[in-house]
């Protein structure tokens, strides 16, 4: 198929990225075929462009979402956080991502997680939190868990002052959301962590606190 002013280009990458951007409906059905495309590229293309227009339904989200190939997966993740659904079953999709064999997958989603706010994922945030093998997991998952700010997380977060430097300072970032003598306790343990990062952030919030 030849492009003009009407047609889409003969290049199935960059009729992708131009139905994106259609002012009418004409590229919608074609956009919708590419979800099930056989490349990885083509289906994160289509799924940009659907989610641009706001063609997918929860159950388009959630076969993304199982998709065979981890990038679909966490390229799905990064633009379910940039939404706003409160679908149920497609919230439950995104937790049950945290226990993804890929470990960007599982950032990807606590990521999402904590950008919805998502209250029913602390349990198995704070398991990945205090758990995951991957330090970038946990680290994402302590984000979330601040974001939240369920009082369930506090003692992993606290916890996670004992973790890698970037969980760490993750961690001061969290108990933002926090109070109470164990917080005051930790902060005051954190100001004077090796990491002077760590340090830095502690004495930050510390700063940020009204006067007695």
């Amino acid at each position: 198929m030849h492009s003009d002013g009407n047609t889409l280009p003969d290049d199935v990458d960059e009729a992708l990225v131009v139905g994106a951007h259609r002012l009418d409906g004409s590229a919608d059905a074609f956009v919708l075929a590419h979800l099930d495309d056989p490349l990885a590229r083509r289906r994160i293309l289509a799924l940009r462009a659907a989610h641009r227009r706001g063609l997918l339904s929860p159950e388009q989200w959630g076969r993304a979402l199982d998709d065979v190939d981890a990038r679909v997966r966490r390229e799905s993740l990064a633009m379910i956080a940039d939404t706003a659904s409160d679908d149920p079953t497609l919230r439950d999709a995104v937790i049950a991502r945290l226990g993804d064999a890929d470990p960007l997958v599982v950032d990807a989603a606590a990521f999402a997680l904590g950008e919805l706010l998502e209250v029913g994922a602390v349990e198995k945030l704070i398991e990945v939190a205090t758990s995951h093998d991957d330090a970038r997991c946990r680290e994402s998952a302590i984000a979330a868990l601040g974001a939240i700010g369920d009082d369930r997380a506090r003692d992993a977060i606290v916890g996670a002052l004992d973790d890698k430097p970037p969980v760490r300072r993750r961690a001061i970032v969290a108990l933002a959301n926090f109070e109470g003598p164990d917080i005051d306790a930790a902060l005051a343990r954190a100001s004077e962590d090796r990491d002077w990062q760590v340090r830095a952030a502690a004495d930050q919030l510390g700063r940020d606190e009204p006067d007695s």
